[in-house]
């Protein structure tokens, strides 16, 4: 007679969904995402009900800074091709108006707490615009031009009144600064504007 081979149990695998689930779910819990990051901007208030749909607002001309990117990526500053990195000195220069000059915004003098009386550039509007052809990159290397400026002047002047950084001021004190220097960016809707 011929031995019978011996059959090798098979392993029990009903948990081991279950185990695989548990891991997984784990494994979800405990990593982290990318996340993408955007642009911190604060939408306009709505407009009322009760006002017209198009109501123009008359800017006068000293205090509008146009800040154009045309379709090859040029960064353009009331009409004068510039480098990007001379665009911040540009506009904290125009943002502070530090001689109260006649061609740049005009100062109006505001009760700021902490601070007191004080002249401020409080009409400015920087108006960003760029052409459909303007490459992603550079209207973000613009906007970050644009956010290191009023980061530097926010700084300085809490510096010289506080001792201490904007980001470290608590939040009653950011308030005033930011009352001083106030961002103001209008974003118009791309158009074909350009090249050289």
């Amino acid at each position: 007679m011929a031995k019978k081979k011996k059959k090798t149990p098979g392993i029990n695998g009903t948990s081991s969904a279950d185990i695989a689930f548990m891991l997984l779910l784990f494994f979800l819990l405990t990593s982290s995402m990318d996340t993408d990051k955007g642009l911190p901007r604060r939408l306009p208030n709505p407009v009322p009900k009760d006002q017209k749909d198009k109501e123009d607002v008359e800017i006068k001309q000293r205090n509008l800074m146009v800040v154009l990117i045309n379709s090859t990526n040029e960064v353009q500053c009331n009409n004068e091709i510039i480098d990007i990195r001379q665009l911040k000195d540009k506009v904290k220069e125009f943002v502070e108006n530090a001689y109260n000059n006649e061609h740049m915004p005009e100062k109006i003098e505001m009760d700021v707490p902490f601070f007191g009386n004080m002249l401020v550039t409080k009409n400015h509007i920087i108006s960003l615009r760029n052409d459909r052809g303007t490459e992603y990159q550079a209207y973000i290397d613009v906007q970050n031009e644009l956010a290191a400026a009023y980061n530097e002047l926010r700084n300085d002047v809490s510096k010289k009144k506080f001792g201490k950084s904007f980001a470290e001021l608590d939040q009653e004190q950011q308030e005033a600064v930011m009352m001083i220097y106030k961002q103001k960016i209008s974003e118009a809707e791309p158009r074909n504007y350009g090249g050289k």
